[in-house]
């Protein structure tokens, strides 16, 4: 009985999701950064009409401030109070910057700008010929009331909210037509696997039947020699098996959680694996105390042998395995190849190998990270290249 095609097609992997996500992160922070760019040029390009709205005005004004200037200086015997206007505030500098007189509530001046905003205030800057009491430069201030800002900013929200929105929709849309050679494939691994696995069945059950069945003390030292050889193969393909038996077949299944004492669960794996681990001449310690853990029992024991298959798989010849269990901790440890710190983080994505040289499909420790995840468990993978690998399990 095969999982249905809807299943597969609606269970999105981990390393679809992990893309999506990244693309989609990208994509957002580049659409959010051109939006901000935009919105950025749009306020500079109305500050800038604003601006130019209000030279006219503040030229007049300045050219009152001028005739008023010229009397007051012809005048200046007679007379010494500096004109003022409600409407706007202004004061006078001389050649070298000097403030003369001023009325202004900004007193921070850009004399290289003609007309410019400052916090709340509009500055226009006057280069007069005739220097009228000394004054070489006229400065107008009017006060800026902010509704072109609001209508601005009202204008930003507004359209840059709706533009972001579009974008990831587009963004969305793209990322899955991107993504979708890459699901129409694991659509089809997963098919294959799942048809290789129902063929596997019936000759594996054949060849391990017969095995068990052979009597190794009536055969000579160079065929018990290999027929250890097909029972290690048959092992193996055997693992390889129940792998894909559990990732097609089983895990829609129900739990049956228990408390199962770990201890005799380790030995007897180990025992089962002693074969495997004597072909590669590989020492095999054991620091087991009592512990218990209340799981499912198929689903821990695919865990156990995932990780000591590959603690033999991946070691080196003559070298070892450790295994300690204490409660709420258990530890693989090996002498192997070792793997890259920088591709620990995707040890655990389904199908991504890192060692062409061993076989397999890549989903052992893709079952191991989901029944720990399931069950609340972590796990925490040490590992340096060329000195073996530690697996940490805590719950």
């Amino acid at each position: 009985m095969l999982v249905s095609k809807n299943k597969v097609t609606n269970s999105l992997l981990g390393s679809e999701k992990k893309s999506l996500f990244r693309f989609l992160a990208l994509y957002a922070t580049l659409a959010f950064l051109l939006i901000a760019l935009l919105a950025i040029y749009y306020y500079q390009s109305q500050e800038k009409l604003m601006l130019a709205d209000q030279r006219a005005t503040l030229s007049k004004y300045a050219y009152i401030q001028t005739k008023r200037l010229k009397v007051l200086h012809h005048f200046f015997d007679e007379r010494r109070e500096y004109p003022r206007d409600a409407r706007f505030k202004s004061a006078i500098y001389d050649l070298e910057y000097m403030q003369i007189f001023s009325l202004l509530d900004d007193e921070e001046v850009h004399f290289d700008e003609g007309i410019y905003l400052i916090d709340n205030h509009i500055h226009f800057v006057k280069s007069l010929d005739d220097f009228y009491l000394g004054t070489k430069y006229l400065v107008i201030e009017v006060e800026d009331d902010g509704i072109w800002r609001s209508d601005i900013w009202k204008n930003i929200v507004g359209y840059g909210v709706f533009s972001f929105f579009f974008f990831m929709l587009f963004g969305l849309y793209l990322a899955r037509l991107f993504l979708k050679p890459m699901r129409d494939s694991i659509v089809l691994l997963d098919r294959f696997i799942k048809d290789t696995t129902h063929e596997l069945n019936t000759p594996l059950s054949a060849i391990l039947a017969n095995i068990e069945m052979m009597d190794k003390e009536v055969m000579v030292e160079k065929n018990i020699t290999k027929l250890n050889r097909i029972n290690i193969a048959a092992m193996t393909v055997s693992l390889l098996y129940k792998d894909l038996t559990y990732l097609t077949l089983e895990q829609e299944q129900s739990n049956n959680d228990e408390s199962i004492e770990l201890k005799s669960l380790i030995e007897n794996r180990a025992e089962y694996f002693s074969i495997l681990s004597q072909s590669k001449k590989l020492q095999c310690h054991l620091a087991l105390e009592e512990a218990t853990l209340y799981a499912d029992r198929r689903k821990i024991t695919r865990v156990i042998d995932n990780l000591i298959s590959n603690a033999i798989k991946y070691n080196k010849r003559n070298g070892m395995i450790e295994i300690k269990l204490s409660q709420g901790e258990l530890q693989i440890r090996d002498t192997g190849i070792g793997i890259d710190e920088e591709k620990i983080p995707f040890m655990f994505d389904r199908y991504l190998r890192f060692n062409d040289s061993e076989g397999g499909f890549g989903v052992g420790l893709s079952i191991v990270k989901t029944i720990l995840d399931e069950y609340h468990i972590s796990i925490k993978v040490d590992s340096k290249k060329g000195e073996g690998t530690a697996m940490v399990l805590r719950w």
